[in-house]
């Protein structure tokens, strides 16, 4: 204890910038030093039925053991942030996000880097957790997959997740990653692969985007104003000046996936950063937090994909045209210095929020703003007092 207290003072001297009218401070989860060659990655956050807070990592790096074998810790804040303990190391996850469904808790996944997804389930708050070995409880999709900390969606009796297909012909990221969707009934047992139903998958093209479309990854499924289902995806397009999500089509039934190129690309800040997005009915704006690219950063050369050190509060009304209101928090250089893959829910008037930081500390701070060394977390107050602030417009 007397280590964290230590940590903590010097983690809060040596950070960067934070909006302190708006949000309730930061608190250390997890902090693991460079030296090791071990980074944190993958944050979730997760809201059990009695209030608890889940909060969960993974871990990748040179000393890591992700090929072969993925490593989640976990969590839990019994006072809304304030203070957290672990409590389980699950081995054989990766990439992997939490959420509940009639009164249970679920991680999904891949089993590896690059691996096959799996789902797990806990009958006591993430302190043990069933082992995949059979499609009949747990592996869902065997081969070769990639995804991130997204959010599940719940519509129309199902849940959706999206995932990328990793088997292109080419292992170069993020070429290698195909747009695909897979659901299931809320009714059915979701440790049994033959409940699950997936889309097909879609191939880059190289011609997208006027020849600049490098890939795609990290796709939430999301409902459009109108009632359709989206995979609204991540894009990666390092020779341009722009950032862009991409939106692929899901039918209703789950089975087919379409994406017209013409139509599909928008403007987004932060878009060639993982994001998370969710609907606020008051506002009836979707709303997320990204690694928006200030001006500072325009015409030099950098691909805005690495570029991280600054997290805004952005929404938009329909998808398309997206409003920048508020950095969050900031820090002046974006080498080493990150604030990434925000996985947020909300809590009342507040946005509470995990991170995954890179930033200073006692060994010499992070490996590089990527390669993040803390797990965070903020607690956002009265967020929507900031929708009626703009920085700038994305259309």
């Amino acid at each position: 204890m007397k280590h964290f207290l230590v940590l903590l003072s010097f983690f809060v001297s040596y950070c960067c910038s934070y909006c302190s009218d708006t949000i309730d401070g930061m608190t250390i989860i997890n902090h693991i030093p460079q030296t090791e060659k071990k980074y944190i990655g993958s944050p979730c956050l997760c809201v059990l039925d009695d209030g608890t807070y889940l909060a969960s990592h993974d871990v990748f790096g040179p000393k890591s053991n992700s090929h072969m074998s993925g490593e989640v810790h976990i969590f839990s804040s019994k006072d809304q942030g304030k203070t957290w303990k672990q409590i389980s190391v699950i081995h054989g996850q990766y990439w992997s996000s939490l959420f509940t469904l009639n009164g249970k808790l679920y991680i999904m996944g891949p089993n590896r880097e690059h691996g096959s997804i799996v789902i797990r389930a806990s009958e006591d708050n993430g302190y043990t957790w069933t082992i995949p070995y059979l499609a009949e409880n747990g592996i869902i999709l065997p081969g070769e997959y990639h995804t991130a900390s997204m959010p599940f969606l719940f519509y129309k009796g199902r849940i959706w997740r999206a995932v990328e297909y990793a088997s292109a012909p080419t292992t170069k990221w993020p070429s290698r990653y195909s747009a695909m969707v897979i659901s299931a009934s809320v009714k059915d047992d979701l440790l049994n692969a033959k409940n699950w139903r997936k889309t097909n998958f879609i191939m880059r093209q190289p011609d997208w985007l006027d020849g600049n479309f490098a890939g795609w990854l990290e796709g939430q499924v999301l409902v459009t104003p109108k009632g359709d289902l989206v995979n609204f995806l991540r894009v990666d397009a390092p020779k341009t000046d722009n950032e862009y999500a991409a939106s692929v089509h899901i039918s209703k039934n789950g089975k087919k996936a379409t994406f017209d190129p013409l139509t599909g690309f928008t403007k987004m800040p932060g878009g060639s950063k993982k994001f998370d997005i969710h609907y606020d009915s008051v506002s009836q704006r979707y709303l997320t937090l990204t690694n928006y690219v200030t001006s500072d950063y325009k015409g030099k050369n950098l691909n805005f994909a690495f570029v991280r050190n600054t997290l805004a509060l952005c929404s938009s009304s329909d998808l398309k045209n997206w409003t920048v209101h508020k950095i969050i928090i900031q820090h002046p250089d974006h080498k080493k210095h990150g604030f990434q893959y925000t996985s947020w829910l909300f809590d009342k008037n507040d946005i509470i929020m995990v991170i995954r930081t890179a930033d200073d500390d006692e060994n010499g701070g992070a490996n590089t703003a990527h390669n993040s060394n803390y797990l965070t977390f903020y607690r956002l107050k009265n967020f929507r007092n900031l929708l009626e602030q703009c920085i700038e417009v994305f259309k």
